[in-house]
Parts: structure tokens; sequence; C-alpha cells
């Protein structure tokens, strides 16, 4: 999936502690790190991902993700919640 199927998605998640959230609750269906993130920030949320088997799909800047959320900053992760 891209940034195009965030950008049309209904329900979102933005930011760590709300992707994390989704994350852990199963409610995530598809979680986006940006990779000039913090590996501190990032790690975790991609270990429940892969423990919760939950697609994980790499972007290049928190810039360029945060504006595919439709903000005016950046963003270090984001989910599509499934409904």
């Amino acid at each position: 999936m891209s940034l195009e199927g965030l950008r049309g998605a209904q329900k979102i998640a933005i930011g760590t502690k709300q992707t994390i959230k989704m994350a852990k609750n199963n409610k995530a269906k598809v979680v986006f790190v940006a990779q000039d993130a913090e590996n501190r920030i990032t790690r975790p949320v991609i270990d429940i991902c892969k423990e919760k088997k939950i697609k994980v799909v790499e972007v290049p800047q928190m810039a360029e993700l945060g504006k595919a959320c439709r903000i005016k900053v950046g963003a270090a992760m984001a989910a599509i919640i499934e409904e």
C-alpha cells in the first residue's frame, strides 16, 4: 500500500501514541513509519506490528508522511484504522 491509501483513508491515527494504541488493540490495518524518525521511537511500533502481523510501510521522510495525513507538520508514524 502506498501513501495514496493513507490519503484516501477515512479513519487514521497520527503520531506515536495513537498508532501504538491502535496496533495494540488490533485496530490498525496498515502502519506507516517515517525512515528519518528516531529509531527509539519507531522500533517499539515496528515490534508490535511484527507480533500482531500488521503490515508496515516505510516512508522516506516525516514531512512526506505528515502531508499525507493532511497535517502541516511531520509525522513519525500513522496508521489506517479498520472500521
